[in-house]
């Protein structure tokens, strides 16, 4: 009896259509013995390294393959009819079909071609048609699409023209799913395939693996086309697109058997072919100064290297001309490296180092890589010297190479410190290279272009992403196409922990509240968390990866398929298949990665150079600066790299760090895990604790700088060859598999270990005692090379901040501008180093933020919305071509800027050094001629537009008179200036927080006494504030009355603190109570509680709500609540003048709080306490009599009882 194969099947990476995963088609297949699989995703690739890697070792044959739209017309034509082009199936024969159907696949995505979808036409398809298998498709290919019009002759031209170009490898397909379309296409495909001996297949369109999926399937329809599942019914899926048996597909197609029979040819013709591929390096392009590639054929004759290397050797290197591209490659690359040494330490190298050198490019040579790094330096060194990037001093394991760190990959100096080539490239062991590289933000694209340009756009791809349907979105998804009310679907997602990775399946489990949702809530929740369930890890979209490049010998689309992905309005060719398998393809990958620190760095040298005229190179920062260990050591470290945390900042206190490697062990310590030895460390280095070592002449040469405590994998690696003899490459294989966990390994390893200690004489049951605190120290180990390039990163912070403090502050904020609580923690940090943070002004601001000759911060004028950087540029260079601007006329003539620009640089405070004219003035309505209304700076945009007319046309006056006399400054009359609530807000919706101050500012004393949680506390979770209650001193904004659909009041507003803010809705009792309180501006204290809400059905009453219990008005607060207010003041204040404007302020404000005096004679050593339990009084009328008297002598507190409250 003849297999049947389906031929037509979609996995999730037919995006949002597929449900069906990989791994569930392939289990599939098995339990219905079928002995082949098709896989064939619309339009893509996306999945088929894992189809084929999976179905190999499940012992069922793939068939590559891929659902193509096909254009009628030319693909570069672009209307609304038959966008997306019609289906059609085409399958790999051989190796040269999967390269062609890459080539299609990866030129479909071309912005020339793709109209949203991705599309070829028939020209590309006939070029690179070698090698496919090619069948009709679905109703939505061509064929069937003629067939429903009626259109029998260009159906048979179709099927006509397709048979000249594939022959026997073009057939026809029928689907039986119940529609009356497929009964009509069926049989006239029947009649047209007879007719022109083509063969028939049937399929079955496969989208989802069981008939139950259906439900599901319809949900992911529904999250792709944005339709709610009620509306479903306008679809085109009937619930038997599942997975059927064989048996199932004979029933349907009873009438033709040959249709079945026919998809065993189709498994027959495929050829097995494999996927993965060794290494492909581009060929990097050697100066002719150092030697041609022909120099070294001759040097080498092909005769003598099959003398050399055996036939399975010359094949394993690539063949000979790859061996002899690699030796010529390896040679420049150790003409290189000893260059840099002998730059790096001198022009006598020392033994050691050159044994050193020739391991480790022995090792580079043997696995085949100089070209490797060749590019990596190429790119790296170019970056610095040519494009002003900032490169990172090395990430991860290369920067235990020498190699690396001779030729400008590195910075660190692994000898010095310690670090491994072997944890970078384990000589036992052939594993591509993993340079990671750290660049500026902008410096990363300059790269990307750089390397684009060398090797050519076609030879460079970044990396695909795959974002999947999380927990959390998965219960959002299915929400909103089964229309559950939001504020229930965003309880349930809320209910999920936040911890990354955690699974439905686990949060059903682990929360009750979840559990008990999905056994005992309404029908519609139920049906949500099932279905979110089984959707959950569905491919939703794709991305790019935000640093993996990878670079070929030439085009990349003969290697891997390619794609496109828009960013930002630019488009950038991406890899179909993700990072964890460009490699396996052949492709080396590398990261690119943006890091935010560096461009801190990189800006802070450039303010320097400007405030300072000191060029700083990062790179040649000495690391033993005396100020720089001492801000560390007091903790002053908030906006360096990896050390500004709270709880970071107290531990280097106590260390009290005096060398840099202090910090990359505290880099490595702190961590989960590691974190409970700082103690142990701390106390060690001031010998506060006895350093004790098992095997002392042993392990303090490699534990000494830790003082005992193992805290770097690379400790491990060393010891193990000391203690027990492993080779280096053992050592590697160890660390790994300690990391790992695997088992199997680490009792091979363990015996090893034992065998290797026996014979060198140690201790079995120390040696025993030593093993198990490896295994245990495998959960937390750490990557000393990783630790010290990133410590030295925190060092170049720590140090710019210690020398530089205002240049170094002005650039960190700059790069946290979009972050409004970062950018208020850092302008108190910079308030605490006592430089002060100005607004931005016309005359000192340049783009971003910058420190002025006062040495001030001033903020960057790109940063005011509705100005941006041309503006700003343009008005900078103004200002540095022909000096400062002298008043607003003189600004306006100057400089082309409209009027929301100016509006925009006057609320921001930007004019301010124009002191003849205050905020308000140039808002100021005034008459004109007309009797319209405008403002002033309409009226100098008028001015400033008639001056540059004129001087446009190069015309003057009839009479010869100047410009200025042609065209008088307008008049700015005086008007009522803005109070500071006013230029407060006028300068937070300029600049989008405020600056010159904060509106609460007049209250610190209110926030003192009154307050006991900030908003921002509340952002996390509000379940450690249940039952609590909570005080907030703060603003209402966006205050709102309205009625509901049954034609109640209620209320909402925003409310806010200088930390963050929340949306809080009046309804019933509370509207009632607190409505009056809806006043934009107004400032109140806000006493609330968390509690359950009580309401609602089974599921929702239990959530945690934010509850007002009551609001007063900030200014009252004070006179309601303060019991009293005492005066702290020293004796030689107290006089009879003194005492006489007490008793006359306090006749005048009389009130309910009793004032007492708090006096101290600091030279007799004594306290009194006097009451005037006559006088009580209104204390901020009171405060406002006396405060002449006691400002800058007296402090002053309260006792309030907020209990009364």
């Amino acid at each position: 009896m003849a297999k049947f194969t389906h031929l037509h099947v979609h996995s999730q990476y037919s995006i949002l259509d597929g449900a069906a995963s990989i791994s569930g088609l392939i289990n599939r297949a098995k339990e219905l013995s079928m002995n082949a699989l098709a896989i064939t995703d619309h339009g893509n690739l996306y999945g088929v390294f894992d189809f084929h890697t999976m179905a190999l070792k499940n012992g069922i044959k793939p068939l590559i393959g891929s659902e193509v739209y096909v254009a009628r017309e030319s693909r570069f034509k672009k209307d609304g009819r038959n966008f997306s082009g019609d289906h059609l199936i085409l399958i790999a024969k051989n190796a040269k079909g999967y390269q062609n159907l890459m080539k299609l696949s990866s030129l479909s995505f071309d912005p020339k071609s793709f109209y949203r979808t991705s599309r070829i036409d028939k020209e590309l398809l006939f070029e690179y048609s070698e090698g496919l298998i090619c069948s009709s498709a679905c109703l939505g290919g061509i064929v069937p699409q003629y067939i429903l019009s009626n259109n029998i002759e260009d159906a048979e031209k179709t099927v006509q023209e397709y048979k000249s170009v594939f022959g026997d490898d073009y057939y026809l397909e029928i689907q039986n799913h119940g529609l009356e379309e497929q009964a009509m296409v069926k049989e006239k495909i029947i009649e047209i395939a007879k007719k022109y001996e083509v063969k028939v297949i049937a399929t079955n369109d496969v989208h989802y693996i069981n008939s139950t999926d259906f439900d599901a399937h319809k949900i992911l329809i529904c999250l792709n086309t944005g339709q709610k599942l009620s509306e479903y019914s306008k679809m085109h899926y009937t619930g038997l697109e599942y997975f059927k048996s064989q048996e199932e597909m004979e029933e349907l197609f009873a009438d033709i058997p040959e249709a079945i029979s026919n998809t065993q040819e189709i498994v027959d013709k495929v050829e097995e072919y494999p996927l993965k591929r060794d290494p492909i390096l581009p060929v990097f392009d050697i100066p002719n100064s150092f030697g041609l590639i022909e120099d070294f054929i001759k040097k080498y004759p092909k005769e003598e290297i099959e003398k050399e290397l055996s036939e399975e050797e010359i094949t394993k290197k690539g063949g000979y001309e790859k061996i002899i591209r690699t030796r010529f490659e390896f040679e420049y690359l150790k003409h290189l490296t000893f260059n840099g040494a002998k730059k790096k330490y001198g022009e006598e190298l020392s033994d050691e180092l050159i044994e050193r050198i020739d391991f480790e490019l022995s090792t580079i040579n043997n696995m085949g890589y100089p070209g490797y790094f060749l590019i990596v330096q190429d790119f790296i060194n170019y970056s610095q010297d040519h494009l002003g990037v900032i490169v990172g001093p090395g990430r991860g394991s290369a920067a235990g190479s020498v190699v690396a760190y001779c030729l400008g990959i590195t910075a660190i100096d692994p000898i010095k410190y310690g670090l491994l080539f072997e944890r970078f490239l384990n000589p036992d062991r052939v594993s591509l290279p993993d340079v990671d590289v750290d660049f500026d933000d902008e410096g990363r694209a300059r790269v990307l272009e750089y390397v684009q340009e060398k090797y050519g756009s076609a030879h460079v791809a970044q990396i695909i992403t795959f974002g999947a349907m999380a927990a959390k979105s998965s219960i959002r998804d299915v929400a909103r196409v089964l229309e559950l009310p939001l504020p229930e679907s965003d309880r349930l997602a809320k209910l999920v922990p936040d911890k990354p990775g955690t699974t439905l399946e686990e949060a059903y489990k682990d929360v009750p509240e979840l559990r008990d949702a999905l056994e005992n809530g309404t029908e519609l929740v139920k049906k949500t968390l099932k279905f979110a369930k089984e959707l959950e890890g569905s491919i939703r979209n794709i991305g790019t990866h935000a640093c993996g490049v990878i670079i070929g010998p030439d085009d990349l689309s003969k290697y891997i398929p390619l794609a496109t992905a828009t960013a930002k309005d630019e488009q950038s060719i991406i890899t179909q298949f993700e990072g964890k398998i460009v490699e396996d393809v052949g492709m080396i990958k590398m990261d690119f990665l943006g890091l935010k620190t560096l461009s801190i760095i990189k800006d802070a040298c450039a303010n320097i150079q400007k405030s300072h005229q000191i060029h700083i190179n990062p790179r040649e920062i000495p690391l033993d600066d005396k100020p720089t260990f001492e801000l560390f050591q007091r903790g002053d470290s908030i906006g360096t790299f990896q050390f500004e945390s709270d709880g970071m900042r107290q531990h280097m206190q106590n260390l009290k760090p005096d060398r840099f490697e202090d910090l990359i062990a505290m880099n490595a310590l702190y961590r989960p895990g590691p974190m409970q030895y700082i103690p142990n460390y701390i106390a060690r280095k001031h010998k506060r604790e006895k350093i004790v070592y098992d095997i002392p002449e042993i392990m303090e040469k490699y534990l000494g700088e830790t003082y005992g405590i193992t805290v770097y994998q690379e400790q491990v690696m060393q010891l193990s060859q000391a203690i027990a003899g492993f080779t280096k490459g053992q050592a590697d294989t160890l660390r790994k598999a300690m990391g790992k966990k695997q088992k199997k390994d680490m009792d091979v390893l363990k015996e090893k270990f034992l065998d290797g200690s026996k014979e060198r004489g140690h201790d079995k049951d120390l040696i025993e005692k030593i093993w198990h605190d490896w295994e245990k120290f495998a959960e937390y180990a750490f990557n000393k090379s990783h630790s010290t390039c990133y410590a030295y990163i925190a060092y170049q912070t720590a140090w710019l901040k210690a020398h530089y403090p205002a240049d170094f502050m002005s650039s960190v904020l700059t790069h946290n501008l979009s972050d409004i609580k970062k950018i208020t923690y850092y302008i108190e940090e910079a308030q605490r180093l006592k430089i002060s943070v100005q607004g931005p002004d016309i005359n000192e601001s340049e783009i971003n933020f910058a420190v002025n000759k006062k040495g001030e911060i001033r903020f960057g004028l790109a940063a005011i919305k509705s100005v941006g950087v041309n503006a700003a540029q343009e008005i900078i260079r103004e200002r540095d071509e022909n000096g400062p601007f002298l008043s607003p006329f003189d600004f306006i003539r100057r400089v082309n800027v409209n009027k929301r620009c100016i509006e925009a640089l006057v609320s921001a405070g930007s004019f301010d050094s124009f002191t003849k004219y205050h905020r308000a003035q140039y808002f100021n309505k005034v008459k004109t001629a007309n009797n319209d209304e405008i403002t002033i700076i309409e009226k100098l945009v008028i001015y400033g537009n008639k001056i540059k007319n004129n001087e446009n046309s190069s015309q003057v006056s009839l009479f010869e008179d100047s410009i200025e006399e042609t065209y008088a400054e307008p008049e700015i009359p005086n008007c009522i200036e803005w109070s500071k609530i006013e230029i407060l807000k006028q300068e937070k919706e300029s600049i989008g927080f405020y600056i010159s101050g904060h509106p609460l500012d007049r209250f610190t004393l209110e926030q003192k006494l009154f307050e006991n949680t900030k908003l921002s506390e509340l952002s996390e979770s509000l379940t450690p504030f249940e039952n609590k209650i909570l005080y907030f001193v703060g603003m209402i904004t966006n205050s709102q009355e309205k009625l509901t659909k049954t034609g109640k009041n209620y209320g909402s507003f925003v409310f806010e603190d200088e930390t963050s803010s929340r949306e809080i809705t009046l309804f019933s009792k509370d509207y009632i109570n607190f409505h009056k309180y809806l006043i934009d501006g107004l400032f109140v204290l806000l006493k609330a509680t968390v509690k359950k809400k009580g309401w609602g059905d089974e599921n929702s009453k239990d959530a945690l709500e934010f509850k007002i219990l009551q609001i007063e008005e900030l200014d009252e607060v004070l006179v309601k609540y303060a019991k009293g207010i005492k005066l702290v003041m020293p004796i030689e204040n107290v006089n009879n003048e003194f005492v006489e404007k007490v008793l006359k302020a306090a006749k005048k404000s009389k009130g309910n709080s009793l004032v007492s005096f708090f006096v101290i004679d600091s030279e007799a050593d004594v306290e009194v306490t006097l009451k005037a339990r006559k006088h009580m009084v209104s204390i901020p009328k009171f405060l406002e009599e006396i405060k002449e008297y006691i400002e800058n002598r007296t402090i002053y507190s309260y006792d309030v009882d907020v209990s009364t409250m």
